[in-house]
């Protein structure tokens, strides 16, 4: 089977430097996504600055989608992205992960049908944070101090390990949207993300629990795929409670397909290239 064509959405708000460390590690892989999709939750000039300039000099093409700001709508930017999306294979990341340099390859190369891919995170604390925007393209290793516990191995780049591990690292892994990778025809029969899902979590688990009824498997990108998290302040978790029972919901009925999903957004895009305009 020939590599998917691969596009990488990168979702962000308001955090211009963490953006342009993520965009540059992007723009730094040895295997390059296609396309770089930055779906934007109304971010101010700061935002639209930093992508217009990186993209007049980026080897791949890079498309700033945008969304008026009305809340955490994080389900509706990712469908957002889905709809624009011009690659076979999605890899999802939030706006504060910094890719290492072989993120995409471990990607594309483990990218199975019918699987989506389960990647993991590395939490840094504020001072690894904070060398990591100042050089997004030295990302730490396995001992590096700044790092989340035992989570440091993930850093360990291992892509023997990565085949040989990827059904059984599901065991150990949480379903975490932040580093995820999905065939878009996938996506477009399950309906992509619920919109009903607003605020934090658990929109991810929602989604893949939607697949699994529909014989979608999980697999678990372990040793690779490697994404470094910059520290932040906790989301708000007050929309916690309807949303976990949103989750209950699609389990118990085994629901295939979001209610409020992709289809919204099919008839047309909703984005320009990053030299263009911008929809509000």
């Amino acid at each position: 089977m020939s590599a998917p064509r691969l596009s990488l959405a990168i979702t962000t708000y308001e955090r211009p430097d963490a953006l342009e460390a993520v965009l540059r590690s992007a723009l730094a892989q040895r295997d390059l996504p296609d396309e770089v999709l930055v779906a934007d939750d109304g971010s101010g000039p700061a935002t639209a600055e930093c992508i217009e300039r990186i993209a007049r000099h980026a080897p791949r093409p890079i498309r700033h989608l945008r969304q008026p700001h009305l809340g955490f709508r994080l389900t509706r930017l990712r469908n957002l992205a889905i709809a624009a999306a011009s690659g076979d294979y999605l890899v999802f990341v939030d706006g504060d992960m910094v890719l290492h340099p072989r993120f995409i390859g471990d990607h594309r190369g483990l990218a199975r049908r019918g699987h989506y891919t389960q990647g993991v995170r590395i939490a840094l604390d504020a001072r690894a944070s904070a060398a990591l925007l100042a050089d997004p393209l030295r990302g730490p290793g396995p001992l590096a101090p700044g790092l989340g516990g035992l989570r440091r191995l993930y850093a360990l780049h291992a892509p023997l390990l990565q085949a040989v591990l990827r059904s059984a690292a599901n065991a150990v892994i949480a379903i975490k949207g932040c580093n995820q990778g999905f065939w878009r025809a996938d996506l477009l029969a399950a309906n992509g993300f619920e919109e009903a899902i607003e605020g934090w979590g658990p929109e991810d688990k929602e989604l893949c629990a939607r697949l699994a009824h529909r014989g979608v498997r999980r697999q678990t990108l372990l040793f690779g795929g490697i994404a470094w998290h910059l520290e932040h302040p906790p989301a708000s978790r007050a929309h916690r409670a309807a949303n976990e029972q949103l989750l209950a919901r699609t389990l118990a009925q085994r629901r295939t397909r979001a209610e409020r999903g992709l289809d919204a957004h099919l008839a047309g895009t909703e984005g320009e290239d990053a030299a263009g305009a911008r929809p509000a």
